[in-house]
């Protein structure tokens, strides 16, 4: 039996045991798993100091160095992640809908955990902790496999969370990492079909493309984030800017920063030029077309490529665009959007409700900046990602994603005539 077979039986094992644990013994789990993550943080520390050296050896991208990194502080957010889920209500067992037929079954529809849940996932450690604490919380066991860069880091928290989970009564098997690599052991994880529930990717495009073609078992899309900013013609400038950068600047390298600018012709002359070098002040290097290159405002300035419009950069890069009104902005944003997060400044209420009516993506704003598209700001706790598909689940993935449905029939005798 191969190592991934050999995790997927064991956590099929588990997830039967812990689809009967109350909602006191996963939320006591939750909390000694918490504990347990700083009082092993040196332990930690040590093995993602081992991954941040082979990554700097590598040349790896600051960006993905500071996703990467685990210190103190980040250790102790992380679990305090996992405390504040062991305080939000229990989705398992929750009544979606009641009714008695017409023949007097009394038919209640009812959350149950999805079963044996399968994550891969790149260069960010704290993905293991979030996906065992939303798991356990669930009833759910959790497979993880995370990417090479982070392989020890990985290793580490998962050891450190199956062991506390175990010790709080949690069944064996409940959390368990894949240790190789290797793609070929990804490629099994994914045809698992049978054993495994859903499997979720988190990482790049690259990643969910292969992902998504190649997985026999059930899989939910999650995280590639193409955002956009459009600033429309009845915008307020100085809020323009300040969404702009925050979007941009805040944290470049995750998936609902923003990537390009669209910027209203009837206003580009006059509100662009102070957004751009505000940018460029901040480090950003945009890839702006004709008109915005026309300007002459910066100097850290490309060429903007057909290639640009569809580039989730991760990196302090931006496109920018002048387009001709409403109509065009929609029209680029759905071609060449990734359905994820898309922010309008106006102060046009016609406009605002247009483009939260038309564009397609799971979180649409007006007035505010693309990053508040994650699964704490918006009150569900930890994420286990950000789906950018429409079935199951949508926009982040808190508790209630991690559950499916089960209808409870109660009859006294009756059969179908």
């Amino acid at each position: 039996m191969s190592e991934v077979h050999d995790l997927a039986a064991r956590a099929r094992q588990a997830a039967i045991a812990l689809a009967s644990t109350s909602t006191d013994q996963r939320n006591r789990a939750l909390l000694v798993m918490a504990h347990a993550l700083v009082a092993k943080q040196d332990e930690i520390i040590a093995a993602n100091e081992e991954d941040l050296a082979a990554a700097r050896a590598k040349g790896t991208a600051p960006a993905l160095l500071d996703r990467l990194e685990l210190n103190p502080m980040r250790i102790k957010a992380i679990s305090e992640a996992l405390k504040s889920l062991s305080v939000l209500p229990d989705p398992i067992g929750e009544v979606v809908s009641g009714s008695k037929l017409y023949n007097g079954i009394s038919l209640t529809q009812v959350r149950v955990p999805l079963g044996v849940v399968a994550i891969i996932y790149e260069a960010r450690p704290n993905v293991t902790a979030d996906a065992a604490g939303l798991c356990v919380k669930t009833g759910n066991a959790v497979i993880l496999r995370g990417g090479s860069l982070a392989v020890n880091s990985n290793l580490a928290i998962t050891r450190v969370l199956s062991n506390a989970a175990v010790g709080a009564g949690l069944p064996e098997g409940c959390i368990q990492s894949v240790a190789s690599t290797d793609r070929e052991v990804a490629n099994e994880l994914m045809g698992l079909h049978g054993m495994i529930d859903v499997l979720i990717p988190r990482g790049g495009a690259g990643l969910i493309k292969s992902v998504v073609e190649n997985a026999k078992v059930p899989v939910i899309e999650t995280g590639v984030g193409n955002c956009h900013v459009y600033i429309h013609e009845a915008a307020d400038p100085h809020m323009a800017q300040r969404i702009v950068v925050n979007a941009k600047c805040q944290r470049p390298g995750v998936c609902n920063a923003a990537e390009s600018l669209l910027v209203d012709e009837a206003v580009y002359e006059r509100v662009l030029p102070p957004i751009l070098r505000a940018l460029e002040d901040a480090g950003v290097t945009v890839h702006g077309d004709e008109k915005t290159r026309a300007l002459g405002s910066i100097m850290r300035i490309q060429a903007a490529t057909e290639d640009d419009w569809a580039t989730e950069y991760l990196d302090l890069r931006i496109a920018c665009k002048v387009v001709t009104g409403l109509n065009e902005a929609i029209a680029h944003i759905n071609r060449y959007g990734t359905k994820h997060s898309e922010a309008i400044v106006t102060e046009d209420y016609t406009a605002a409700t247009r483009f939260l009516n038309e564009v397609d993506a799971a979180a649409v704003y007006v007035n505010a900046s693309t990053r508040f598209t994650d699964g704490g700001e918006f009150g569900l706790g930890a994420e286990i990602g950000i789906s950018t598909q429409k079935l199951h689940a949508r926009g982040p993935m808190g508790l209630a994603a991690l559950t499916t449905t089960k209808y409870l029939a109660m009859g006294s005798g009756q059969i179908r005539e």
